[in-house]
C-alpha cells in the first residue's frame, strides 16, 4: 500500500509537477472558496470560471498553449465579466446574480467558438478541462506567485475580510475600505481561479476553490479553522485524485475533483454539523 502511494511520486517527475501544482492551488484557493462560500457567492465563482475563457482563448489564438498569453487574457476577460456585471446592476434595476449569469453565459460561448476556430477538440479540451499531468516549471511559477499574492493579501486584509462577510453593513459604517475590500477579493477569485486554470482548466478550477471550504463548514465553525480546515481537505483531495487518476487511469482534473466531492459528502453526512450527526444517539456522563 504504501507503495502504490509513494512510487507514483518518486518514480514520475510529472507526477511530482502535478502533486506540487494541486497543493499549491490548495494553499491559495481553499481559503478564497471559504470566503466565497461565506459570502453567499460560490455560484459567482462558477460564473467567473467560465468568464476567463475567451480572453484565455484569445491567447491561445495569438499564441498557441502558452502560459503568460493565456493568463493575461483570461486576468482581463475575468476582470471585464466582473466589472460589467457589477455596473450593470448598480445602473440598471437587474441584480448581480441574474447579469453576472448573463456576461458568463455570453463568455463561456465566446470563448469556446474562438477555440474551435483554430484549436482541435484535443485543444478545447486542454481549455475547458486542464492538464494538471502537464504543469511545467513556468506554469509552478505561475501558481506559485498567486500562492504568494493571495496568502499575503488575507493576512493583510483579513480583518476587513472577516467582517465583510459576516456583516458588511457595519464594515461601510465604520470604514471606507467596503468596497475596495470587495474588490480586492473579486481580483484574488480571479487571480485563483487563472491559476487554477493551468491546472484543471476554466470548468473545473472553480472546484477546488468550493467543495473543501464547503466540506469544511461541517466541521468547524470558526473562519480561520475553516480556512486551515478547507486547506487540508484540499492536500487530502489533490493527493487522492493524482493516485487515482495514475492507478484508475482516469483524467486527472475530473479524479482531483471527485476526490474533493467524496470528501464533501463524507463531511455532509458525518461532520459534527452534518445530517447524521443530530440522529446519532448523545452520550449522558453521570455526575458524581
Amino acid at each position: 500500500m504504501v507503495h502504490g502511494v509513494v512510487a507514483p511520486f518518486m518514480e514520475f517527475a510529472f507526477m511530482q509537477r502535478a502533486l506540487a501544482g494541486a497543493l499549491l492551488l490548495s494553499l491559495s484557493a481553499c481559503p478564497v472558496g471559504v470566503f466565497l462560500m461565506l459570502r453567499r457567492m460560490s455560484l459567482t465563482g462558477d460564473a467567473m470560471s467560465h468568464a476567463i475563457l475567451p480572453g484565455a482563448a484569445a491567447g491561445f489564438l495569438l499564441y498557441g498553449l502558452e502560459i503568460v498569453p493565456m493568463t493575461i487574457g483570461g486576468l482581463i476577460a475575468g476582470a471585464i465579466v466582473a466589472l460589467g456585471a457589477g455596473a450593470v446592476a448598480r445602473l440598471t434595476v437587474q441584480k448581480e446574480d441574474a447579469s453576472m449569469a448573463a456576461f458568463y453565459l455570453v463568455s463561456l460561448a465566446i470563448g469556446v467558438v474562438m477555440v474551435s476556430l483554430r484549436g482541435s477538440s484535443v485543444d478545447l479540451m486542454h481549455v475547458l478541462f486542464g492538464t494538471v499531468l502537464a504543469l511545467n516549471d513556468d506554469a509552478l511559477w505561475l501558481i506559485g506567485l498567486v500562492a504568494a499574492v493571495t496568502l499575503a493579501t488575507t493576512v493583510l486584509l483579513w480583518r476587513a475580510l472577516v467582517a465583510e462577510c459576516l456583516d458588511p453593513l457595519f464594515l461601510r459604517s465604520v470604514s471606507r475600505l467596503g468596497g475596495a475590500v470587495h474588490f480586492a477579493f473579486l481580483g484574488l477569485v480571479v487571480l485563483n481561479l487563472v491559476a487554477g486554470f493551468q491546472a484543471l482548466g476554466t470548468l473545473l478550477s472553480v472546484g477546488l476553490m468550493i467543495l473543501p471550504g464547503a466540506a469544511a463548514r461541517f466541521w468547524v465553525n470558526d473562519v480561520l479553522a475553516m480556512c486551515v480546515v478547507s486547506v487540508g481537505i484540499g492536500i487530502v483531495s489533490s493527493l487522492g485524485g493524482l493516485l487515482l487518476s495514475y492507478h484508475a487511469s482516469l483524467p486527472s482534473g475530473p479524479a482531483i475533483i471527485l476526490s474533493a466531492g467524496v470528501v464533501y459528502l463524507v463531511s455532509l453526512l458525518t461532520g459534527p454539523r452534518g445530517v447524521l450527526r443530530p440522529a446519532l444517539p448523545r452520550r449522558h456522563h453521570r455526575t458524581a
